[in-house]
């Protein structure tokens, strides 16, 4: 979209340029004038340095090394082109590579830098630590994470895509164009933050931690759940229990054949409470419903013949059906003394079940 000067007459348009054709070097005009005037593209930024390749078997340097208020370290790397290149995949090389710097190793480089640019490095540490409003250097609250910004004169659809992509999974990374244009004898810069829109980058802030937070809760579920199995295989081994040889894993149950084709013995469990269960999925919904109204029709001799309680469910709204028998108290997350009683109570009745089950089984019009 054209900007326009607003005169007493008219809306008066200036035309769109490049910065080829206007003269500017990508590193002698726009690097070289945003080490210094980095507030153009984010007031939030403090340059440490230019042109940093510190780093051993790597030729690649990055065009301006930053940090934020927040004491993340910032990748800045700067386009003049109206495309952007490949310029995210090299950020991201860059990103890893001064993931792990250190408060003390950046007052180095930033010494480096202002001795380069001025003469003056003894006040490094100094002006890292007024940007932060930090009374002394603080090592676990540098670098936490490492931001990228990506800054051109535009940004091709495909670069876009990608950035888009990494944002959605938690990458934090930013893209500013510098639009020129020319009017008369000068050129004029628009400065625009386009990804993420800025009205919305409180919003995915909030989101990323939200899915942060979703994510750690998920592992810690998998964790648990994985701990609740090995118990439960354990007391299979010690029974001769038929889940006894089953790898523990992630889920939220395990299983064991029966067999017979389609027909397992299931352990399920929750955040409180667990199940056994024979589950009946042959991958045939008419088929599934005929073996379980066979076994239904000898429900009355197979809860004579147990001790515990049986739930039947045909499931009509679904292809498998399923036969289960509840414990209240004992999930993953129960207290362990609960765990422990309920991980054998699963070992016993899925045995139990399957004792019963049997005659029945062989009875099957299959």
């Amino acid at each position: 979209m054209p900007i326009y000067e607003l005169t007493s007459h008219e809306f008066r348009e200036i035309e769109a340029s490049d910065f080829g054709t206007s003269g500017h070097k990508e590193r002698g005009d726009l690097q070289r004038l945003l080490r210094t005037q980095i507030e153009v593209i984010s007031e939030d930024l403090f340059v440490l340095t230019e042109e940093f390749s510190d780093w051993d078997e790597s030729r690649r340097r990055i065009d301006l090394l930053a940090i934020d208020r927040n004491a993340n370290l910032v990748v800045i790397e700067i386009k003049r082109t109206a495309d952007g290149g490949h310029m995210e995949l090299q950020a991201i090389r860059y990103a890893a590579m001064v993931s792990a710097m250190t408060f003390d190793r950046a007052v180095r480089i930033h010494a480096d830098f202002l001795g380069r640019l001025n003469g003056e490095s003894a006040d490094a540490e100094t002006r890292i630590l007024d940007f932060l409003g930090w009374s002394e250097p603080d090592e676990e609250a540098f670098g936490d994470d490492t931001r990228i910004i990506l800054v051109a004169a535009d940004f091709g659809k495909e670069l876009t895509t990608s950035v888009l992509w990494l944002i959605d999974r938690g990458l934090n990374i930013e893209c500013v164009r510098l639009k020129p244009y020319c009017d008369r004898d000068r050129t004029l810069v628009d400065v625009q933050q386009v990804i993420p829109l800025p009205e919305a980058s409180e919003y995915q802030i909030q989101l990323r931690e939200k899915e942060h937070e979703e994510r750690k809760q998920r592992v810690e579920r998998h964790d648990l759940r994985r701990k609740f199995w090995e118990g439960v295989v354990a007391q299979s081994g010690k029974a001769g229990g038929r889940h006894a040889n089953i790898t523990p894993g992630k889920h939220s149950w395990i299983g064991a054949g029966s067999g017979i084709r389609g027909i397992g013995f299931n352990l399920a469990v929750t955040q409180h409470s667990c199940q056994a269960e024979i589950y009946i999925d042959r991958g045939n919904r008419e088929e599934n419903k005929a073996i379980f109204d066979q076994l239904y029709s000898h429900r009355t001799e197979i809860e004579k013949s147990l001790s515990i309680p049986l739930t039947w469910e045909r499931l009509d709204n679904r292809r498998a059906c399923r036969i289960k028998s509840e414990i209240s108290a004992g999930g993953y997350r129960s207290q362990e003394s609960e765990i422990v009683i309920a991980q054998q109570a699963l070992v016993e009745r899925i045995e139990m079940m399957g004792k019963a089950f049997r005659l029945y089984f062989d009875q099957l019009a299959l």
